[in-house]
């Protein structure tokens, strides 16, 4: 390889940072124009002896001492504390006003997310509480607001040691090492208000195939007689199908036939505009702004088909996390540097590993068109518990995503996570089987993995195997039989199989792989820094022994697809393609000729 060919861009890119961080609508898959974010400067305390609750904190005007960075974790450097330590028990404060064009309307506080319990007070009335750190959640304040200033506050629990929780990699222990990293606790994701009428759409779900039909399901608060939901199809800012039903019933269904549409995928990621409306006796009563993507995943002999089309999955592992703000992505820019840089590789898709991403990820992956595998932050043990806050937090993140048409995989469950005695625990086997099943019933339209590694049932629609053999030539030699009837299954470390089980058929998913180690000179990493394949001496090395795990995979036919180990560093693991802080370790057009050989 020449020499001209390894240089590579070792600035970091720069994200540029707004007085109000995180500015954008924060659910662009339903975005209503009017509305008020409350990202920004936080009064803030720890609350270590969990004294605030009996003191009443949400019901004094006492100041608390410090100030944070909403909605980034107290853990970051964003959130301007940055403190990793534990910290179980944290309380917010601020003071909002709402506009006076807003007078008649009731009022809607939204939070992204709070991980992992939440109370929520406005002026010292308790609007709700909140189990599940993944997920939004949304409480009508309305009765508690007064004119002028109103005061939010929030106390919010993450207990760091609880591991029948869904935890995902954020370590139980204080300090981060091999592949658990640093905490991300209270909140984190935006929080904002908006206005809506005594009718409103709740939430609306889109399911659309190949054929140019759009099938909408809306929920709508305040059904009554006289109201009429409505859906206009736009593309190019010209309407091409509309639909419309009564709306009285808090459930509404109806469907616009869109003619020969322009499917989505991710090499031509083509979206329809959706209006969304809501009229009582023909007024507009709420509006929402949306969008969907026509395309369909199947099974086509062995391999995954896009719309029909056979596709390899191409996919890179991106566990989601920056070095200036842990799980919560630092902007809008940030987002779309990592999905740029990854279909500049040659990936067609990002596993987004052990965490419910962002929702502005999934619409950035909608826009710029890349298949993305949905996963859940797993607990570490089972319990019944464990298995009703998991259950509860992924239908809610099964519903939130579906709409997106970036998604095309569910994996509820990553190397038997939260179910560590499947050959022992019979409850523990019914529940990977329960939850394959639940998320099909949830979602019909996508595949579902029982098991994202290891330890499958006969019940799952992709294969997937986790395999860090480090050489090239012992990988093609493993699978070198792979697809043969009359041959076993590889062994990956752990059981492919959970006792009693057969292989059912279904694609085979190599969905983690690679995990090769190299630090570019001048980066900064932990002393604990590690890397699945050993740690590369240069880079050369590392790109040799990178694409001799890419040539293996080419050379297996009966791989459907490959997720490789990983878009980034992250803190102590460093088998990224960058570094932590987003720097290529390689060319990228390297890397994109490593992807390009696997047809």
């Amino acid at each position: 390889m020449k020499r001209a060919l390894l240089a590579v861009c070792l600035i970091a890119p720069v994200f540029a940072q707004t007085q109000t961080p995180r500015p954008e609508y924060p659910r662009p898959q339903f975005e209503r124009t009017d509305w008020v974010n409350l990202n920004g400067k936080w009064q803030f305390e720890f609350d270590d002896s969990n004294a605030g609750f009996d003191a009443r904190w949400w019901d004094t005007a006492k100041p608390f001492s410090k100030t944070i960075t909403v909605p980034y974790c107290f853990e970051s450097k964003l959130s301007g504390i940055n403190d990793p330590g534990f910290h179980p028990w944290v309380w917010y404060r601020r003071t909002f006003t709402t506009p006076a064009s807003w007078s008649g309307r009731r009022t809607l506080l939204h939070f992204g997310a709070v991980d992992y319990r939440a109370w929520v007070w406005v002026n010292g009335s308790l609007a709700g509480t909140h189990e599940g750190g993944n997920v939004p959640f949304t409480f009508d304040i309305t009765p508690l607001l007064k004119s002028g200033e109103n005061t939010l506050t929030v106390r919010a629990e993450d207990p760091p040691r609880d591991r029948y929780i869904p935890r995902g990699k954020q370590y139980w222990k204080e300090k981060s090492e091999s592949i658990f990293y640093t905490r991300t606790s209270g909140i984190w994701q935006t929080v904002w208000i908006e206005p809506v009428a005594p009718s409103y759409l709740d939430h609306v779900r889109i399911t659309s195939g190949v054929d140019g039909l759009a099938r909408f399901h809306a929920i709508v608060d305040g059904a009554k007689p006289g109201l009429t939901f409505r859906a206009v199809v736009r593309s190019a800012g010209a309407d091409v199908a509309s639909a419309s039903a009564p709306a009285t019933d808090a459930h509404v269904w109806a469907t616009a036939q869109v003619a020969n549409p322009m499917l989505w995928s991710f090499d031509h990621p083509n979206l329809y505009d959706v209006l969304f409306q809501l009229l009582d006796s023909g007024k507009v009563v709420d509006e929402v702004h949306s969008y969907l993507g026509f395309r369909t995943i199947s099974e086509d002999n062995g391999m995954v088909a896009i719309n029909g089309r056979r596709t390899v999955l191409k996919f890179v592992l991106d566990q989601g996390y920056w070095p200036e703000s842990n799980l919560t992505p630092p902007s809008d820019d940030a987002i779309q540097y990592d999905i740029r840089m990854t279909k500049e590789m040659g990936f067609n898709g990002a596993r987004k590993h052990q965490k419910v991403e962002d929702p502005r990820y999934l619409y950035w992956a909608d826009k710029m068109g890349l298949m993305v595998s949905g996963e859940m932050a797993n607990a570490q043990e089972f319990d019944p518990g464990a298995v009703e806050r998991f259950t509860r937090e992924w239908m809610a993140a099964v519903e939130r995503d579906y709409n997106h048409p970036s998604i095309v995989i569910w994996a509820p469950i990553n190397e038997s996570w939260g179910v560590p005695k499947l050959e022992d625990d019979p409850r523990q086997s019914a529940y990977i089987k329960g939850l394959y099943h639940l998320t099909g019933a949830l979602d019909s339209t996508r595949p579902v993995i029982d098991n994202e590694g290891w330890q499958h049932t006969d019940e799952t629609d992709l294969f997937a195997m986790h395999d860090y053999t480090g050489q090239g030539d012992a990988l093609a030699a493993k699978y070198a039989n792979l697809g043969d009837p009359d041959s076993p299954l590889p062994d990956v470390g752990r059981e492919t199989l959970l006792s009693g089980y057969a292989y059912n058929g279904t694609p085979i998913y190599l969905s983690e792989f690679g995990g090769v180690s190299y630090i570019p000179q001048g980066a900064h990493v932990p002393s604990n820094a590690w890397g699945y394949a050993g740690l590369m001496k240069t880079q050369q090395d590392a790109l040799v022994r990178i694409g001799s795990l890419f040539s293996a995979i080419a050379a297996t036919p009966a791989f459907s697809g490959f997720c490789y180990t990983q878009l980034t560093d992250v803190e102590q693991e460093v088998n990224g393609l960058m570094t932590y802080d987003r720097k290529p370790k390689y060319p990228v057009e390297e890397i994109k000729k490593l992807n390009d050989m696997v047809k």
